[in-house]
């Protein structure tokens, strides 16, 4: 799940700056800011699809479009800042991808969950909606456990960030990550049902 690609060099000053605007009651800010991050949020989107299954009825752009509305409808958050902006926005579509996955449930097979089979984790989301379900609930319970790993492991599954992309928004060391994202792994495999 490596990827070559950079985060874009954006001036992070300049999205902290956009979303203060923004969340200080300035509209227009929120017009620049979708296009300043427009790139970034359909690179992490494409990365979302491009683990799914082929036949997702989701494309990258209804994924970016839902998940900039979502956020964009969340008053009660502070931005802080860049990397804050890009966290919420993979948590934001993993959620989407989890919903469209319990929707697809509840209109084939009532909605139940299976046990997910990993050999790694970038192999669960090219499974059936139950699997990205099942790892939405494992996700949910690292969350309470490590915030920190959930996070990683959104921005790295979901977001398809590499581990230096993720150390930058994480403002941690690569070793960190690289740690962090090996323990996180084991724990999901174990919790989704794995020996």
């Amino acid at each position: 799940m490596e990827s070559n690609r950079r985060v874009p060099n954006t001036k992070a000053q300049d999205i902290t700056r956009l979303l203060n605007d923004w969340q200080n009651g300035d509209k227009q800010a929120s017009d620049e800011l979708m296009i300043k991050v427009y790139d970034t949020l359909r690179q992490m989107a494409r990365q979302c699809l491009n683990s799914e299954r082929p036949d997702h009825t989701l494309q990258p752009t209804a994924l970016v479009h839902e998940a900039y509305f979502r956020l964009i409808g969340h008053q009660e958050i502070t931005w802080k800042n860049r990397a804050q902006f890009f966290a919420i926005a993979a948590q934001t579509m993993r959620r989407i991808l989890t919903d469209h996955a319990r929707a697809c449930l509840a209109e084939k097979r009532g909605g139940q969950l299976t046990i997910v089979s990993l050999q790694d984790l970038g192999d669960v989301s090219m499974q059936e909606p139950e699997n990205i379900v099942a790892l939405h609930v494992a996700l949910d319970a690292l969350a309470l456990i490590d915030p920190d790993k959930a996070k990683l492991v959104e921005l790295r599954f979901f977001g398809g960030l590499s581990i230096d992309e993720t150390a930058e928004l994480m403002e941690t060391s690569r070793a960190t990550v690289v740690r962090k994202w090996r323990l996180a792994k084991a724990w999901l495999y174990r919790e989704l049902g794995q020996t």
